[in-house]
């Protein structure tokens, strides 16, 4: 039986806070990358299932949206669920919910189906075609933009990526992405942020030992969040040696 969705219930543990107690945005992507592929396997669409066919799904697309930051201890049900496709994409939804059953979470993911022997993307109905489209449930309905380059864009920081960086995969995992660009900011602005959401395109792999510099754009791609306090970056991580962007991204808070 194809299940329509899938939920998870977790408790906020001590490495997904920051100092001052608030759930990070890292830590969000974390669990959502973690129901999505418990689902994917519960539903025959997994890492495993694809290897057999020397494929593999990839990441290209992320938004998370916190609309309330859970503290260490507190419990958590995280959902998710197939949301169709949209030309080479798989589209994905997230929720997270707290015991009162209040929305404190929501995201939206892009996947594609890569065949690991040609290094092409397949459409992705090859893989999706028996799976739910859960048409109109959207968690997250204006997630996924395209992002362009910064604009006015200066080198704040650089990284070079670690053991801790690497997944099963071989590259830099997907919310490794999220702790470089959290690290860049003054720690006062994220530890005061009631609500946060960042919009990342995945570009480029970045491997082992990889140096990445990270740049910092002085323009806004995307309206800011709701309220008087909004604030909002661009960033753009680079491949030191060849100057290509590995992530875009755009962080707002407030």
């Amino acid at each position: 039986m194809i299940l329509n969705d899938w939920s998870e219930i977790f408790k906020v543990r001590t490495w997904d806070v920051d100092r001052a107690d608030r759930l990070t945005l890292a830590a969000a992507f974390n669990f959502f990358q973690e129901v999505a592929g418990n689902h994917a396997e519960a539903i025959g669409i997994g890492r495993n299932r694809l290897m057999e066919k020397n494929q593999a799904w990839v990441l290209s697309r992320m938004s998370a949206l916190l609309l309330r930051r859970p503290a260490w201890g507190e419990e958590i049900t995280v959902r998710t669920w197939p949301r169709g496709t949209d030309r080479l994409f798989a589209l994905r939804d997230y929720d997270m919910v707290d015991p009162s059953n209040t929305v404190i979470a929501r995201g939206r993911s892009a996947w594609i189906v890569l065949d690991l022997t040609k290094m092409r993307p397949l459409r992705p109905h090859s893989v999706m075609e028996s799976i739910p489209q859960n048409e109109g449930r959207d968690a997250l309905r204006d997630g996924i933009p395209a992002l362009r380059e910064p604009v006015g864009c200066s080198k704040v920081s650089s990284r070079q990526a670690a053991y801790s960086d690497i997944d099963y995969n071989g590259h830099v995992n997907n919310a490794r992405y999220v702790q470089w660009i959290q690290d860049i900011l003054p720690p006062r602005d994220l530890e005061g942020a009631q609500s946060l959401r960042l919009d990342i395109n995945y570009l480029t792999e970045v491997r082992e030992d990889e140096p990445i510099d990270l740049y910092q754009g002085s323009q806004n791609l995307l309206a800011p969040l709701e309220g008087p306090r909004a604030f909002s970056i661009a960033l753009e991580g680079r491949h030191r040696d060849t100057d290509q962007s590995a992530f875009r991204a755009e962080l707002r808070w407030e």
